[in-house]
């Protein structure tokens, strides 16, 4: 069935395409010179109203549905401009704060949050812990009134830019996953530092860094949630991150698909057109139906999401199928395009390495299909 776009949905499309337009496309190659987006982005982005768009008025948010954030996704992705870290901010760090923080953490980060003011991440990964988090080593230990924070955090999106970060810590470093605890960090901190703005493969625009603390003291007020719910509130909290992934996954695909399909129907070889040759028409072919597939399969897991019904192995299917899906559809459509397709001034060339770490990032593919496996 369709999603139940309205007239205020498409309103707001056009909304977000003009300021694509106008305030991403003449600054994203920039960015990616510099690896991080300017500040201006995030304070225009919050005056434009597209930052935290499903969050309630109450808080400063738009008071809209999930489907604001797809239409963000589709739009930005359009032309394959992953470097404003937007997502991750208003639809993974806003949701934790709304969900499980005190109503005085609420009213003070999230209207900050949404006009732009300030930029947040969010920490979990650590160098000897990726997908296993109940192996993370961050301790974060009570002191009088404080929590004392120790440890290192890497790959962390928004790293250069964020001025408050989520942090998974230890706060009982023997109790495994219920030693798990979720702290507030402000980057102004004493004993905080970042490391080097990481430089990727792909998504060369997005600022993802190395974070430290030494003995960074913060308030036991800072404290996101119950002490030692930390990893259950990342198991509550991941299947959106999943899909999040799974729309992206998707909107590149269809973007590929077209930007391919306009490419074959001007390229000619042995002449004729490449798209009126048959093994390029057979790909396109078999483009067409896999990303048609996709698009259903990704439709039903956002109206489930919409729905609340959005369980932790179909989000996992959605997550592993569609980013590895992503893959094999970019780099058939990018040999359509021959040399050219290798070249950075094409869209193709960027959504080629962007899209490799959709199988890594929010839980890497192969533990997606563990947690398939033990669903059965």
């Amino acid at each position: 069935m369709p999603l139940p776009y309205t007239e205020e949905h498409h309103a707001f499309r056009e909304a977000v395409r003009r300021f694509v337009a106008r305030e991403i496309a003449p600054h994203h190659a920039q960015w990616e010179e510099d690896g991080v987006v300017s500040r201006e982005a995030w304070k225009k982005a919050g005056e434009a109203g597209l930052l935290l768009t499903n969050i309630p008025e109450e808080y400063g948010g738009g008071g809209a549905d999930f489907l604001t954030s797809v239409i963000m996704i589709e739009e930005f992705m359009s032309h394959v401009y992953s470097g404003p870290g937007f997502r991750l901010h208003s639809d993974i760090v806003a949701p934790y704060i709304l969900h499980i923080g005190s109503e005085a953490q609420k009213k003070d980060l999230l209207p900050r949050m949404a006009r732009g003011e300030i930029v947040t991440a969010i920490a979990m990964t650590e160098p000897g812990a990726g997908s296993d988090l109940q192996s993370i080593r961050t301790t974060a230990v009570l002191d009088g009134n404080h929590y004392v924070i120790n440890g290192q955090k890497t790959f962390i999106t928004n790293g250069q830019n964020a001025d408050v970060i989520i942090v998974a810590c230890k706060t009982d470093p023997n109790a495994g996953a219920k030693g798990v605890s979720l702290i507030l960090v402000e980057a102004d901190r004493a004993g905080f530092s970042r490391g080097r703005n990481l430089e990727k493969v792909g998504m060369k625009a997005q600022d993802t860094s190395e974070l430290f603390f030494d003995n960074v003291r913060v308030p036991a007020t800072n404290m996101l949630g119950e002490e030692g719910k930390g990893f259950a509130y990342l198991m509550q909290e991941l299947p959106q991150e999943r899909l999040l992934v799974g729309i992206t996954a998707v909107s590149v695909m269809e973007s590929c698909l077209r930007w391919t399909v306009d490419y074959t129907r001007q390229r000619k070889a042995f002449g004729k057109t490449i798209a009126d040759l048959q093994v390029p028409r057979h790909v396109l072919a078999e483009v067409k139906t896999e990303v048609t597939v996709a698009r259903t399969f990704l439709d039903e897991c956002i109206a489930r999401h919409m729905r609340k019904e959005l369980d932790v192995p179909t989000a996992a299917m959605c997550k592993w199928w569609l980013s590895d899906l992503e893959c094999k559809v970019v780099d058939k459509c990018l040999q359509l395009f021959g040399g050219y397709g290798y070249m950075r001034e094409y869209p193709i060339a960027r959504a080629y390495e962007d899209a490799r770490v959709h199988r890594i990032y929010a839980g890497s593919n192969e533990i997606m299909k563990e947690i398939i496996a033990r669903a059965l």
